[in-house]
């Protein structure tokens, strides 16, 4: 029986719910009656458009909110509006990610890095994730089993880079595990139920991939449902000594 299964209301929290993932996790979690409320946070909702209109088909159901998690005031201000109406969440996902943005593009040699550049991959792929886990604990601390998972990437894991190339986004996403890996064992102090995880999603036919898949088999290439479903199918199978682990879409344990 998975967790969603065990208790009546579930609360969740989708952060960065505007597109890809992040808005197919918000229709996969709105067709299970299981789930109570669902938060979901983009950094513009003025131009988050499918989002919306979600939200005027659930009023009840779906909550947006606005967030930057590159903005601590602003995680602050979500948080503290959350817990107005809830007293607990089940299921946080973070699906906030940057690969490439205006000029920003994943380096191919040392000859192309840049500390701004490398900044913002740190500040939005890494940073903000911890930050995330900061201010959400006290909504962790309660007796029912709950999973924050944030979105990482293989490319993130250090034993398994052979290639190299993409500095930027590899070393963000390193310190994004590094960074989950240390909540979860301050987490399992004061919040004993919650599991943290990180989850490579496989490609997925998003905005974030749709440059890099000149190179990718067909049948490699995830629709977003297919990699929102995989994705809540790892964690629903969480047992508690997963804490703090690094999962691939298929339920393996991905190296370090």
């Amino acid at each position: 029986m998975s967790f969603i299964d065990e208790i009546n209301h579930v609360n969740a929290l989708i952060v960065g719910a505007s597109q890809g993932i992040g808005l197919g996790f918000v229709k996969k979690l709105l067709q299970d009656d299981k789930i109570a409320k669902v938060y979901a946070t983009s950094r513009q909702p003025e131009s988050a458009s499918e989002l919306i209109a979600l939200a005027d088909e659930y009023p009840e159901r779906l909550i947006c909110l606005e967030m930057d998690i590159t903005d601590e005031l602003q995680i602050i201000e979500a948080v503290q509006k959350i817990s107005t109406q809830a007293d607990k969440l089940h299921l946080v996902v973070n699906c906030v990610g940057l690969l490439h943005e205006d000029t920003l593009q994943p380096e191919k040699s040392l000859r192309q890095i840049n500390s701004e550049n490398l900044l913002r991959y740190f500040q939005i792929n890494s940073i903000g994730a911890v930050l995330l886990a900061k201010h959400l604990l006290p909504l962790f601390r309660h007796g029912e089993r709950s999973v924050f998972a944030t979105i990482s990437a293989k490319l993130g894991s250090i034993g398994d880079n052979q290639l190299g190339g993409w500095y930027g986004y590899r070393a963000s996403k390193a310190a994004l595990n590094m960074l989950m890996r240390n909540a979860a064992i301050e987490y399992k102090r004061s919040c004993p139920k919650a599991l943290i995880v990180t989850l490579h999603p496989g490609t997925t036919d998003t905005r974030l991939s749709r440059p890099f898949q000149g190179n990718i088999p067909a049948e490699q290439l995830f629709s977003v449902e297919r990699t929102v479903t995989q994705l809540l199918a790892v964690i629903e199978q969480l047992q508690a000594g997963d804490s703090g682990h690094f999962f691939s879409w298929d339920g393996s344990r991905l190296p370090w």
